[in-house]
């Protein structure tokens, strides 16, 4: 059912009763939004807490859905503000920059992985460790427009504010994740050496 519907024909068809086009929208979105949770949160279990509780309201305000934007967009903001209501309830700390480095994972390696994939895996490690860094609005930014590939009107609307504030904070969320990414290069080199 994922493959040939629409998200639009899914949310049509959940609509009517049918329980398996709601489930067949959670499977098609739930990777991206447990990773939108996870730039707020670094913790997993409040991460998956919040794209369950993402899902739930979705599925309760289904019907409210006009159609007006992409359901990614519609969804990615109920993520925004499900997260938002759970940092400030927690009132959840994030890394700063003078916690500790944490090692490269290896754990994920196959021992037939190519050196490609390998430079990969650890680029993309490098990478998550930089987003760690940053603010939650920072990240969140970086994560809707690369990972989500939604324009700045999209993010706008998800994040509430004007599609020009968001190109300037894309524009410094780029800029500081440039120079986080800079740091931890460097501190690897180093103890490479």
């Amino acid at each position: 059912m994922t493959g040939s519907n629409t998200d639009i024909e899914l949310i049509e068809k959940a609509l009517s009763g049918e329980r398996r086009a709601y489930e067949a929208l959670v499977k098609r979105h739930q990777q991206y939004v447990f990773t939108l949770a996870m730039r707020f949160t670094r913790s997993r279990e409040d991460a998956e807490e919040i794209a369950q509780d993402s899902f739930l309201k979705a599925f309760r305000n289904l019907s409210g859905f006009q159609g007006q934007s992409k359901f990614t967009t519609w969804l990615y903001t109920i993520v925004y503000t499900t997260a938002m209501t759970h940092l400030r309830k927690k009132r959840h700390s994030f890394l700063s920059l003078d916690d500790e480095e944490r090692p490269v994972n290896t754990a994920g390696f196959q021992s037939g992985d190519t050196a490609s994939l390998i430079e990969k895996k650890i680029e993309r490690q490098y990478i998550e460790k930089a987003i760690e860094r940053l603010l939650p609005d920072d990240a969140t930014i970086l994560t809707l427009f690369y990972l989500g590939e939604q324009s700045l009107d999209e993010i706008a609307r998800t994040m509430g504010m004007p599609a020009g504030t968001v190109k300037v904070k894309l524009h410094r969320s780029r800029q500081r994740f440039r120079s986080r990414l800079e740091v931890i290069l460097k501190e690897e080199a180093r103890e490479l050496l």
